[in-house]
């Protein structure tokens, strides 16, 4: 093997913890917008007007508002994720899988839930990568 496959090779572990922090980042910022449409109506959906805190789309604002911030700044990462994993799966299976084709999550418009659940169950596994509060202690 040459010199410059081996040094190329041994940086794919290093880049691999940024990457996973990115997802982990990401992630939880695209469930932070909807925490933040549903509980503070910004951006604001007209769906979420009037919502009741005491409501199951309030209840999920506030899990996806506070397990999102935890898995953002990456503390108590794999607890977090692992709510926020059930969370998005009821959320699929109460919100849009009866509107037809449970298993095309495409055509009821279910495919953000879908991922946003596994990418969640990937964090809970496998940790928080870089960048966390997590891996500073």
């Amino acid at each position: 093997m040459s010199t410059q496959a081996r040094s190329a090779s041994s940086s794919v572990p290093a880049l691999t913890g940024y990457a996973h922090a990115l997802l982990r980042i990401v992630a939880s910022y695209l469930l932070l917008t909807h925490a933040s449409a549903k509980l503070f109506h910004v951006p604001h959906i007209a769906m979420f007007d009037g919502l009741p805190l005491f409501s199951l789309l309030g209840a999920a604002g506030i899990i996806e508002l506070v397990g999102g911030v935890l898995v953002l700044v990456g503390f108590l990462t794999r607890a977090a994720a692992f709510v926020l994993s059930g969370e998005l799966a009821f959320a699929y299976f109460i919100g849009h899988a009866p509107k037809g084709h449970v298993f095309l999550p495409l055509l009821n418009q279910g495919e953000p839930a879908v991922l946003l659940s596994f990418i969640f169950l990937f964090i809970a596994a496998a940790g928080p990568g870089a960048w966390s509060i997590d891996a500073r202690r």
